[in-house]
């Protein structure tokens, strides 16, 4: 198989995993607030966002190299191939950020619903209320300590996700250049031959002369 058709199947496999990924957490979102427990959840949705978001920023480059690559396919079925699938990607991206933002609408309204009941209960009196507050304040500290260590994690992937996407656009700036460079060579390339081939014709007619004169010079003494 050709070095670029394997480059272009090795990010079909990986745009295909990230969706999948993201499918997850968008679902993950929508679900927030759901099992009754609209604080805890709450806590959470910051984190899934951040997943997300990551997410879409790596569907980015892939989209990016793939479009590096598609024009550097073989044959022109593979070209064809390649454009195609670069324009569903982009159709989907637009469509995971559609429901990446009516996951969040849903979140927030059952995550208001849940508060809601948990604030009746909180405030009633009753040993098992006082149960309650105990209860959350303790997941609160759990899941604050969680947050942190996964907001790092976050914060470098997303750095990783960054430096992917200069990179990509490095070098997509560095093939435009190579192209223009390879333009303005050729350019003048086509200008020296011009100027050549009139030059030889003139070089050859003045040798030309200069031979047929030493011809009559030469006959002439005969």
């Amino acid at each position: 198989m050709d070095e670029v058709t394997q480059a272009v199947e090795n990010l079909k496999k990986e745009w295909s995993q990230v969706v999948a990924q993201l499918e997850v957490c968008v679902a993950a979102i929508e679900s927030c607030g759901k099992m009754g427990k609209g604080t805890e959840e709450a806590n959470s949705l910051p984190r899934l966002n951040g997943s997300a978001q990551d997410s879409l920023q790596l569907l980015n480059v892939l989209q990016c190299r793939l479009d590096l690559l598609v024009e550097q396919l073989p044959t022109f079925e593979e070209v064809q191939s390649g454009q195609a699938t670069l324009g569903s990607w982009k159709e989907g991206f637009q469509k995971l950020r559609l429901n990446l933002r009516n996951a969040n609408l849903q979140a927030k309204a059952n995550i208001k619903k849940a508060a809601q009941v948990e604030r009746e209960l909180l405030l009633g009196g009753g040993e098992e209320s006082t149960i309650r507050r105990r209860n959350l304040q303790t997941k609160a500290g759990m899941t604050s300590a969680a947050e942190s260590i996964t907001e790092s994690l976050r914060r470098s992937r997303q750095l990783m996700v960054q430096v992917s996407t200069l990179t990509c656009l490095t070098d997509a700036a560095d093939a435009n250049d190579f192209l223009l460079l390879s333009s303005k060579v050729n350019i003048v390339d086509r200008k020296w031959k011009e100027v050549q081939i009139p030059c030889q014709l003139l070089m050859n007619q003045q040798v030309f002369s200069g031979r047929l004169k030493a011809n009559i010079k030469g006959t002439a003494l005969c």
